[in-house]
């Protein structure tokens, strides 16, 4: 039935369509063809319908392609609106952090100015006019809290002051340094002006409330530019041409900027950050001084009343007496006195001599010079004066000092302010933590370059790519430099910084090679107080020897007593002696020098010599004879104590040593390690490496350990062999630069061996002679007290119960 009912339905829909269409089809007009009728059918094209289908299926956001096409063309565009006040304090706070910053960079502007004129004057000398002085003055007003930056430099016109000063981040010397560039005309010269970013002037907002700017140019009149920080405002300047040309910048100080009115700040602040400009900076500022001053005539004539008062009237004398008088009398009417006197003093006397020829400059230049930017007494040991080129240009003077610094080692690592970074001839920081590496901070010296940025980011200026690359070629100039040096200054370079050298191996892996060409050390071949180089170790280096021998020790006298170094100096083989604390430190971070690894004759694996077949059967035959003293040793004798007990190679006068394995601590090392300030108490590290056994080595030719073969041979169990083993053994640790942790039994075996040596019974006691012993002394009487009354006592202590 359901299939029935499908059926009719579809008959009737069917009988309906045709009549729809025809009511339809009369109301349309007649069909036409259409231009576009083939588009549809044409396979390598899309119709304009699947295009809308598209623009609807696609959608951004929630809009389609449509939407969005509409959106663009109906929408109002405007410009970002931004408060200016807040624009300011952002961009001056981001950019510097220290106040003082902002003297620095009005008197780099003021430079500036002055170096645009100065080239300008190179091809029209009628510009510097009547005024050819090229200066900076600097003036406090302390009654109105101003203070006043006056150059003779260019100047600037009206247009000048509303785009340079109007503009934030508009430079003026940028683009006179663009237009010097495309005329070709003093390109290298240019390059020394200093700011081009124009954010510089700005900063003058960090202690004052407001600025006000007079300037004068050539080809215009004199105009003053002022703000608040806010808003700013240029007009001509009433007065007239009062500076003749140039600028003055006059800042209104805040009342938390009163610091900068004071003479001293300023003059501090200058010579830190500004004493290398090429021109004279001039402060405005006082100084007392003794002068003579004429006495008035009103304090005369008192002084002659009473001279009349006190004396009777005098004779009258003859006329050449009273012309003498007179005489004196002038001489005695000035006194002196102590005056404040005002003038001009210059800031910047010294000139930047890293930025001359190093063929003109004198040794006594360099001396001055680096006495009076390293406040040292003594001239340097050393110096070097170089101009790097490549990917960043900068010119530096490297100076070692004659002495280390005072407690030099005790805080190494800390920040020495050793090397000033000065970016066209402008400080700008010494507070630098990787200018210099650590082994290096020593060195002294300045660093002069144009290719970094000068007024934007200079506080995280350390991070700049450029930078990595100074410091790259300034430790390379380092290390040239204390290479070059004659053996007599290297001698006292060595007993002051040597140790910085060693802790550079362990630092610097790029230029380990370097610095260990440079190490010196103590030898067996050297006398007592002379040091020798790998390189010449290397030379004397018997042939077929293949490792380089060294020993550590305390001193050079207890390496030389060391067991491990008796057949290699019998056999006449070369042994460094390493006496510092850090030279195993630095052995264990170089692992060769050319060609040739090291070798601590301390550890296991020494090898002396060629190895022969006859010295190798040898070996095995004495192996052999006293396998059962070494099995004896390891198992029963000295059980616990060692690993292992082997017959050595390396003793010819010592009865046994202990020997370290390759990855263990030798003696030296383990009483560097246990003495540290900051070692932890029960550290795992440290237990590690100190609990290891060792290997006990014996000399198969010492008449001690013949006996002890001996006797064990005899009988295993026999009392004085165990204790003949165990005083060798507590030897050799002392021997082998360990430490005892039972010193109190070794003192007990020590006298049982001594007790045995002068034929006294072990077990015998000690008797006290009983006649000889001190009679104990009688306890003194007490002292009498004063008598008191026993009945007044208890009726006390009757009423108080």
């Amino acid at each position: 039935m359901t299939y029935k009912y499908f059926l009719i339905a579809a008959l009737l829909c069917l009988a309906l369509t045709p009549m729809c269409r025809a009511d339809g089809e009369e109301e349309k007009p007649a069909p036409t063809v259409e231009e576009d009728i083939g588009k549809s059918r044409d396979g390598s094209k899309t119709d304009d319908e699947a295009v809308a289908r598209e623009e609807e299926a696609i959608k951004i956001d929630g809009l389609n392609v449509a939407q969005i096409k509409e959106l663009r063309e109906k929408a109002e565009k405007s410009q970002f609106q931004a408060e200016v006040s807040r624009m300011m304090k952002l961009i001056i706070n981001s950019l510097y952090r220290n106040k003082e910053i902002f003297l620095r960079e009005l008197i780099s502007n003021s430079s500036d100015a002055l170096d645009k004129i100065r080239f300008m004057a190179l091809t029209d000398k009628n510009v510097l006019g009547d005024n050819p002085d090229l200066e900076i003055k600097i003036k406090v007003d302390k009654d109105n809290r101003i203070l006043h930056i006056t150059d003779t430099g260019i100047g600037m016109t009206k247009q000048d002051l509303t785009k340079n000063l109007g503009t934030i981040a508009k430079s003026g010397t940028n683009e006179f340094f663009k237009k010097m560039q495309e005329t070709g005309e003093g390109s290298q010269q240019a390059s020394d002006l200093i700011g081009q970013f124009g954010v510089g002037f700005y900063s003058a907002f960090l202690v004052a409330d407001r600025v006000v700017v007079t300037s004068k140019h050539n080809d215009d009149k004199q105009h003053i530019w002022q703000s608040d920080s806010i808003e700013f405002s240029v007009s001509e300047d009433p007065r007239g041409n009062t500076l003749g040309r140039g600028t003055t910048v006059s800042l209104y100080l805040k009342e938390e900027a009163q610091e900068y009115l004071e003479q001293e700040t300023l003059k501090t602040i200058i010579k830190k950050y500004s004493q290398f400009i090429n021109f004279n900076i001039y402060l405005w500022s006082s100084k007392v001084e003794t002068v003579e001053e004429p006495i008035d005539d009103g304090d005369d004539e008192e002084s002659d009343d009473k001279k009349d008062e006190s004396k009777d009237e005098e004779k009258k004398e003859d006329d050449d007496v009273q012309v003498e008088e007179e005489k004196e009398e002038k001489k005695r009417k000035t006194r002196k006195v102590d005056k404040t006197v005002w003038d001009w003093e210059l800031m910047n006397g010294n000139k930047p001599i890293w930025t001359r020829n190093p063929k003109d400059v004198d040794e006594t230049d360099y001396e001055e010079f680096y006495k009076q930017f390293s406040k040292d007494s003594e001239a340097p040991l050393t110096k070097t004066h170089f101009v790097a080129e490549g990917e960043v240009t900068f010119r530096s003077i490297l100076f070692v000092p004659q002495k280390a610094p005072y407690n030099f080692y005790q805080e190494f690592g800390k920040n020495l302010d050793s090397i000033k970074l000065y970016v066209r001839r402008v400080f700008i920081t010494d507070d630098f933590q990787n200018m210099m590496p650590r082994y290096l901070s020593f060195v002294r010296g300045v660093v002069d370059s144009d290719d970094l940025p000068l007024n934007v980011s200079r506080e995280t200026l350390q991070q700049h790519k450029l930078l990595k690359v100074i410091k790259k070629k300034l430790v390379r100039k380092a290390l040239d430099m204390i290479k070059k040096m004659n053996p007599a200054d290297f001698d006292k370079f060595w007993k002051e910084f040597g140790t910085s050298l060693k802790l550079g191996i362990m630092e610097d892996s790029s230029n380990r090679t370097r610095i260990a060409k440079l190490l010196r050390f103590y030898s067996s071949y050297t006398r007592d107080d002379e040091t020798t180089t790998l390189s010449e170790y290397i030379e004397r280096m018997k042939d077929k020897q293949e490792n380089i021998y060294f020993i550590g020790a305390q001193s050079r006298k207890e390496a030389e007593a060391s067991p491990f170094v008796e057949r290699l100096r019998q056999k006449n083989y070369e042994v460094l002696y390493l006496t510092e604390a850090v030279d195993e430190y630095a052995l264990q971070s170089l692992p060769e020098f050319e060609g040739k690894k090291f070798q601590n004759v301390a550890k296991e694996g020494l090898k002396i010599g060629e190895e022969t077949e006859k010295k190798k059967e040898k070996q095995k035959s004495l192996e052999s004879k006293f396998k059962p003293l070494t099995d004896w040793l390891k198992d029963k004798g000295l059980k616990d104590l060692i690993e292992k007990a082997a017959v050595s190679q390396r003793l010819s006068e010592s009865p046994c040593a202990l020997v370290a394995s390759n990855f263990a601590w030798a003696g030296n090392m383990e009483r560097i390690m246990k003495a540290q300030a900051y070692a932890k108490q029960n550290d795992a590290n440290t237990n590690f490496y100190t609990n290891q056994k060792k290997h006990l080595e014996i000399n198969p030719y010492h008449p001690l350990v013949k006996e002890l073969l001996r006797r064990v041979e005899n009988n295993q169990e026999d009392q004085s062999a165990k204790d003949i083993a165990r005083v060798m053994f507590d030897t050799a640790v002392i021997r082998s630069g360990y430490t005892l942790e039972q010193t109190s039994d070794f003192a007990t075996r020590i006298e049982k061996m001594l007790r045995i040596s002068a034929n006294i019974d072990p077990e015998a006691k000690i008797e006290r002679d009983e006649d000889a012993e001190e009679e104990e002394e009688e306890p003194a009487e007490p002292a009498k007290e004063e008598e008191v009354d026993d009945n007044e006592d208890d009726t006390k202590e009757k009423d108080e119960l």
